[in-house]
Formats: structure tokens, C-alpha cells, sequence
């Protein structure tokens, strides 16, 4: 069972707290580290987002958010998932369709 987060209203919404939990897991101060993202496809349509935070050492941690399922999976530095999480507002992938 996962839980719901009705926090994230926007992507911007979802962009910081998947910044603010990775930060979380591994103890980093989030100001010191930038957190990349990419678009998932499937064909030709976006599909979700793949977010990767780069910590010291070569700390790497990501988390994927699956739109059509409207859940967030959350990875630790060992590629092993520590979160479930589903959004409880529903977000649109269309303006990021045009930027990727």
C-alpha cells in the first residue's frame, strides 16, 4: 500500500519535494545540491519524470514519477526503491511535452 501526498499540486510542487525527500534520506543540506531531471516517453508521448540527485562521494539518488499510475517511486544511493507514493492531485505532463 502506498501512501498519498496531497501536497503536490503542480510539477514545480513535485520538482521540491522530491528534492526536499532525497535530501532527507541521505542527510544532505538541499541548497548544496541540484537536482536534474529528464522526461520518460513511451513512443511519442511523455509519460513521466526521472529525477537524479548527485550528492558527495558519488551519491546518487533518483526518483521516478509514473503520470499515468500518478505515483512517485523513491530511490536510495544503492538503486533500491525506499518509497511509494501516489500524488493526490493528478499533474499534466502537455507543457513539458514541448520542452523535452
Amino acid at each position: 500500500m502506498s501512501d498519498v501526498v496531497d501536497s503536490v499540486h503542480t510539477v514545480d510542487d513535485l520538482r521540491l519535494y522530491v528534492h526536499s525527500r532525497l535530501c532527507q534520506k541521505e542527510n544532505l543540506v538541499a541548497d548544496q545540491f541540484r537536482l536534474d531531471e529528464t522526461t520518460l516517453f513511451r513512443g511519442q508521448s511523455p509519460c513521466g519524470l526521472q529525477f537524479f540527485l548527485h550528492g558527495p562521494r558519488n551519491v546518487k539518488l533518483s526518483a521516478v514519477w509514473a503520470a499515468d499510475q500518478n505515483t512517485l517511486f523513491l530511490y536510495d544511493s544503492k538503486g533500491e526503491r525506499f518509497s511509494r507514493l501516489r500524488l493526490g492531485t493528478q499533474l499534466s505532463l502537455t507543457p513539458l511535452a514541448k520542452v523535452a
